[in-house]
């Protein structure tokens, strides 16, 4: 079971529990999925976790951060045949050599562990991961994935942060030497659109362990 900092109760309007005014913690995720999550066709991030996350594999270590976007694994085959768009978006909005740009915070809202395979069709139209993907994932090392529902902001301007040996690897926390604030930041879905996502997903997944 993940350890869940922060523990969490779900609000019944998505802005009543206030941003943190800043944050240094980064999430890694594909910078097609990024591109996703920033147009709003995706309000849920799948993870099992990298080869550096310890025995314990993956853990929700933090409910806010920043999407950390990147390449490593993106190749043709592990996306859907709809992921297209995004990943025509992500090429445009690539970092410059050397630079890291930050434009998406997001916010988990809930943590579900998937444990039945027999859920995973239930999953698609809802993610960008091809159908071979989720089944590879869900049986690496041990039968199981994460569902993270989330809420994403954006940054009118994305934050620009150097490239450093300290971020790489196959692990999906990164710390930033600083904070960085929050402010400013506009939810990419309105507040109606975002809990009817919501509550679409909660409804695919019925069956499903929600552990935070």
């Amino acid at each position: 079971m993940p350890n869940i900092e922060d523990p969490y109760v779900e609000p019944t309007h998505p802005q009543e529990r206030p941003l943190q005014s800043s944050n240094r913690f980064a999430f890694k995720e594909w910078g097609v999925i990024c591109a996703a999550l920033d147009s709003g066709r995706q309000s849920l991030i799948l993870r099992k976790g990298g080869i550096h996350e310890g025995r314990d594999g993956f853990r929700v270590e933090h409910r806010e951060f920043w999407l950390f976007p990147t390449e490593f694994h993106q190749q043709p085959g592990v996306l859907a045949a709809e992921a297209q768009p995004a990943l025509e978006e992500w090429r445009a909005m690539e970092s410059a050599a050397g630079m890291l740009l930050l434009r998406n915070y997001v916010v988990v809202e809930e943590v579900i562990e998937i444990r039945d395979e027999s859920l995973l069709p239930r999953l698609l139209g809802l993610h960008l991961w091809s159908e071979q993907t989720l089944h590879d994932r869900f049986h690496y090392r041990a039968p199981g994935l994460f569902a993270l529902l989330v809420r994403v902001h954006r940054r009118a301007e994305p934050l620009r942060v150097p490239q450093s040996p300290h971020f790489a690897g196959c692990r999906s926390w990164v710390d930033f030497p600083a904070d960085f604030a929050t402010n400013g930041l506009t939810p990419v879905l309105s507040d109606e659109t975002h809990l009817e996502q919501m509550a679409a997903i909660r409804d695919h997944l019925r069956g499903a362990t929600a552990v935070g």
